[in-house]
């Protein structure tokens, strides 16, 4: 994997600060950016990851024309119930 240098850095910079900053209110977004800082990533490394997420629920719910939702997200879901159990 590399790094794509040639992109449009205003967005990349505005989808990875949203990432970094999701990480402190989302449950599911805290559990990303961990896992990844657990496999050995470094923090800037770790925030694009979380950024790629983000990016899969952006992409859904722009297709299926409706907002974002944690209670639809199956995957903030499942981990809402676990942090409640």
């Amino acid at each position: 994997m590399h790094f794509r240098w040639a992109c449009n850095k205003r967005f990349r910079a505005a989808l990875t600060t949203f990432a970094d900053n999701s990480r402190h209110a989302s449950p599911w977004a805290a559990h990303i950016y961990t896992q990844a800082r657990k496999a050995g990533k470094d923090h800037p490394h770790a925030v694009r990851v979380l950024a790629r997420a983000w990016i899969r629920v952006i992409w859904r719910c722009w297709l299926d024309g409706v907002p974002y939702d944690p209670a639809k997200h199956g995957a903030a879901a499942a981990l809402n119930e676990l942090v409640a159990a």
